[in-house]
């Protein structure tokens, strides 16, 4: 039952993320009145649909993105198919002025990024936005980065490469991408602020070389609760249940989730004493020794205090929440051309969406759904805006520059943007095989996956 809502989820995912961006399209193009023949739903052959007035809405066979088949547009005819010849010119998109081709490709894109806005946004709204400290440093490695970089317990950290006032996430993401990288740091001690440079220590994950900083934080007291226990799990058996509020681990005042996971990580194939709160009650736990694939089997996270938003604090937060996505997949992705991080482990296709959507939902369960259509929806609408031919973002910079051309008496021929449209064809088609396999290589040849949902997504819709 729980794998059928791990699929449930990923079809909700992925469709919701193709079909918002194709709308995108649809709607624009209909309000110029431009005939729309086809709304797909995946590539190939079509497997189901419903045709209503001029335009056939279909579910297409392979499932690596959707597109929108417009009247007189042969760009995409290789992966789309031939269109009908009987359209009027009036309704035909190829004929249409260039600046109305613009904004018809511009809407699919346009219309993820806003998904990716509302999402927090509307959650923001509807349950506040959490106020979440900058972190004091609870507790320090003996010799770890933290230690070596001057850190000392009670530290606030107030600037973190650069960012002001950072949450945990923030920080933690940065060391991530950074290992053996110094990182400035600016830290609040007795008053005073002290200028700090952190190198996180590199430890080997999933073949690439991640980033840790080796102290634990402290929330000031924020309750670190249980969001999920895996059936059957050694933390299951240990009596541990969902909503139950940490206060103690090994003999450790629990101050933070990070505190919990790293107590776990250093005490492997050991029996771990816990402390926690069900319904007003302190219940006293102890696990036994055995782990499943190095794991108790429960996940944690702070529960920190919400505020009630305004229209302008669920927009900040919506938009630092994106930015801070951006900036993780820029750097990751920035990483793979220095040739520090490989492609394996930062492009993903429908497999690894779907793992990464199975550990979604086991740690946030709805919200984890819509925190990673999100997260798709976002990478969605800025690969399509690179400019790649077949893309959204190839057919604007063609639209672009034959709109150049045109101010000094030039064009581009036929033969041209034919030949332009079967590369980006045969990119697009690597892309597809590339990521396909590489989901192959990653579930089956032995490699573990991340712990955070891939940078970057999968082959994009149109």
């Amino acid at each position: 039952m729980i794998y059928l809502i791990y699929l449930l989820g990923f079809i909700f995912i992925l469709g919701s993320a193709v079909v918002l961006h194709e709308f995108g399209h649809f709607i624009v193009a209909k309000l110029f009145k431009i005939r729309v023949e086809t709304f797909s739903v995946g590539f190939g052959p079509r497997i189901f649909g419903k045709k209503w007035g001029d335009t056939d809405y279909r579910v297409s066979a392979i499932p690596l993105g959707g597109y929108v088949k417009l009247g007189g547009d042969e760009s995409n005819a290789p992966l789309e198919g031939a269109g009908s010849t009987n359209i009027p010119p009036e309704e035909m998109f190829n004929l249409r002025p260039r600046w109305q081709r613009v904004l018809v490709a511009l809407a699919g894109p346009v219309m993820n990024i806003l998904t990716a806005l509302a999402i927090p946004f509307a959650g923001a709204f509807m349950y506040g936005v959490p106020a979440t400290p900058s972190p004091v440093v609870y507790s320090i490695h003996k010799s770890g980065a933290a230690e070596l970089a001057g850190l000392k317990e009670g530290d606030r950290i107030v600037s973190f490469n650069g960012n002001k006032n950072p949450t945990w996430e923030t920080i933690s993401g940065d060391a991530l991408l950074s290992p053996g990288q110094p990182l400035p740091m600016v830290v609040k001690r007795n008053g005073q602020e002290v200028s700090l440079t952190i190198t996180p220590t590199t430890r080997t994950e999933n073949g690439d070389a991640a980033g840790t900083l080796d102290f634990v934080p402290d929330y000031g007291g924020s309750p670190v609760v249980v969001v999920q226990v895996v059936p059957g799990s050694p933390a299951a058996d240990a009596g541990l249940k969902e909503d139950d509020r940490f206060l103690s681990i090994g003999g450790e005042s629990v101050r933070s989730s990070a505190q919990v996971t790293e107590y776990i990580r250093s005490h492997d194939a050991q029996r771990i004493p816990m402390t926690v709160t069900r319904g007003g009650q302190t219940i006293q736990l102890t696990s036994d020794e055995r782990r499943v694939n190095g794991k108790l089997g429960v996940t944690v996270t702070e529960q920190f205090p919400l505020h009630t938003a305004t229209v302008g604090s669920a927009a900040r937060y919506a938009y630092d929440t994106n930015l801070q996505i951006l900036w993780l997949t820029g750097k990751a992705l920035g990483q793979v051309f220095t040739g520090q991080r490989s492609v394996r482990n930062t492009l993903s296709g429908p497999i690894g969406i779907y793992q990464a959507t199975q550990k979604s939902i086991e740690k946030m369960g709805w919200d984890g759904v819509f925190a990673m259509l999100g997260f798709l929806s976002l990478n969605l609408g800025i690969f399509n805006l690179l400019p790649i031919p077949v893309l959204d973002g190839g057919a604007i910079f063609l639209l672009l520059i034959e709109g150049f051309l045109a101010l000094i008496g030039l064009s581009i021929s036929a033969a041209v943007r034919d030949r332009i449209q079967q590369v980006g064809f045969v990119m697009v088609l690597l892309l597809m095989v590339f990521v396909i396999s590489n989901d192959l290589l990653k579930t089956f040849g032995g490699s573990r996956e991340q712990q955070k949902p891939p940078p970057a997504a999968e082959e994009p819709a149109k």
